[in-house]
């Protein structure tokens, strides 16, 4: 079945309050989306942020983050009042999130909300099912507080190393702030739960994004750090990223612990089924970034200052999916299998089944040569992009380009008269046989770098961007309506 959608994270909706959330513009976008023929909504991880506001380097992999929270639900149920949300200062410029005062803002007012929230039954039976990452999360989010927000690797021995009687005593020292913490993830699931229903009854299906890793600085290796490559003193003995490539001439030095792949096998990998069985109740279908180091990964003793000095090593393959299959059945996955790939990357994603990913931008080079980002070489089991969160916007990459790649870019594509490149490129996709496509809402748009959404290996000025309502016009959704029912595309709207 030959479908499309959309990727824009939900901090990039409009809204009154600094920051897109769960509420109307969500499902105003929804509405949006219908119009214009589509079927799928991708965004980012959704998992609470920290250091540099990356999505992709969060407290907790399976907790939420509070930011997303709509205020407006909160002043119904009677927790906030207007007047306070509206007196709140959020920034003064609504094509980006000023994420400095929009989270000091926020919490402040979701910790007036939680003094008037009573516990009730929704409650406490969401606290009861999900206690099995939720009571870690929300003490471990408590003793940062306490330690004034530092890393918990900062933190006294006592606590940083779990020992039980400072973990008794913390919980009983914190009981008011866990709650506090609790109180976020109910909230935050509530309404996420609220706007996948939406959704999903008006047709649209989410794509949700998980890394493969987790941040240093997470609830996840605090509670299990016999699951990583740590020493006796919990600090990691090796860490993530990738060797140079297209993004970086240094590689890419994340900084994400590495996984104890045998430690992980003896248990049935059971952390892994817990996260794909909980994305799977999340998304409708889940793309797992850096899908590589399942088979193959970077691994970089502590310490260095780039990505350069590391090694290849073999990762849990067809193991790790086989017992997830076993345990899960058939989740629906995306394979982010972009970067340095090797044949035994294909062959894994082969075995796993899972569809590819390919990016417009990645086809076009100055040598002219052939690739498999080019739309001929597109399989009907992958999904196809003009770029990614990583990528420039299809705009800003043709004016940054050299010439030559220009060149080839004008020659593979045929541009109509006066049309624009980001245009072309929306329309190539759609013909191309792959069974999924997908397009930034940037490009939709047509905007310029301004509205880039990451630079890999950069920290600061990322993940900003914001949508206006003036953007999500008639003219775009026809247009987007009209180019999925030519190539066959879309049952919505027919």
């Amino acid at each position: 079945m030959r479908s499309c959608g959309v990727l824009m994270h939900i901090t990039s909706l409009p809204s009154p309050y600094g920051i897109g959330t769960f509420g109307e513009q969500a499902e105003r976008f929804v509405d949006w989306l219908i119009s214009a023929g589509q079927e799928y909504w991708q965004v980012l991880p959704v998992g609470p942020t920290g250091y540099g506001d990356s999505p992709y380097q969060s407290f907790s992999t399976f907790a939420g983050n509070p930011l997303l929270i709509d205020l407006d639900d909160l002043v119904k149920s009677g927790l906030i009042t207007a007047a306070m949300c509206d007196a709140a200062d959020y920034g003064a410029d609504p094509s980006f999130v000023d994420y400095e005062k929009v989270t000091r803002t926020k919490m402040e007012l979701l910790r007036k909300a939680y003094l008037n929230f009573s516990e009730n039954a929704g409650y406490l039976a969401f606290v009861k099912e999900e206690a099995c990452w939720l009571d870690d999360y929300a003490l471990f989010m408590a003793l940062k507080e306490e330690n004034g927000n530092v890393s918990w690797h900062e933190w006294s021995d006592d606590v940083r190393l779990r020992k039980p009687e400072a973990l008794k005593a913390a919980s009983e020292r914190l009981a008011k702030q866990t709650g506090f913490w609790k109180f976020l993830q109910y909230t935050f699931y509530a309404q996420w739960d609220r706007l996948k229903s939406y959704a999903n009854r008006n047709g649209i299906k989410l794509i949700g994004d998980i890394p493969i890793y987790v941040s240093p600085d997470s609830s996840d290796i605090w509670a299990n750090t016999g699951l990583y490559e740590t020493d006796a003193d919990c600090r990691p003995k090796r860490v993530a990223g990738v060797p140079p490539d297209y993004f970086s001439a240094t590689g890419q030095l994340w900084g994400n612990p590495l996984y104890d792949w045998e430690a992980m096998k003896a248990d049935g990998y059971a952390w892994w089924i817990r996260r794909i069985g909980k994305a799977a109740k999340l998304y409708d279908i889940v793309r797992i970034d850096h899908f590589r180091a399942f088979d193959t990964y970077w691994a970089i003793p502590a310490g260095e200052m780039t990505a350069v000095n590391g090694k290849w090593e073999n990762g849990p393959g067809m193991d790790l999916w086989n017992a997830v299959r076993e345990a899960l059945g058939e989740p629906p996955i995306i394979a982010e299998d972009l970067g340095d790939i090797f044949d035994s990357v294909k062959e894994l994603l082969k075995a796993s089944g899972f569809p590819g990913m390919r990016v417009l931008q990645f086809g076009f080079n100055p040598e002219f040569s052939d690739n498999d980002h080019l739309p001929h070489r597109y399989p009907q089991n992958s999904v196809c992009y003009t770029g990614t969160h990583d990528n420039s916007t299809v705009l800003g990459w043709y004016k940054a380009a050299d010439k030559k790649s220009r060149a080839m870019c004008r020659k593979y594509l045929k541009p109509r008269l006066f049309e624009k490149m980001n245009r072309t490129m929306i329309r190539e996709l759609y013909k191309s046989e792959a069974g999924l496509a997908v397009v930034p809402m940037q490009d939709i748009i047509g905007l310029g770098d301004e509205a880039r959404m990451n630079i890999p290996s950069t920290l600061g000025g990322n993940w900003k961007w914001r949508a206006q309502k003036k953007h999500f016009t008639a003219k775009n959704a026809a247009y987007m309506k009209d180019l999925a029912q030519t190539y066959y595309r879309t049952n919505n709207g027919q």
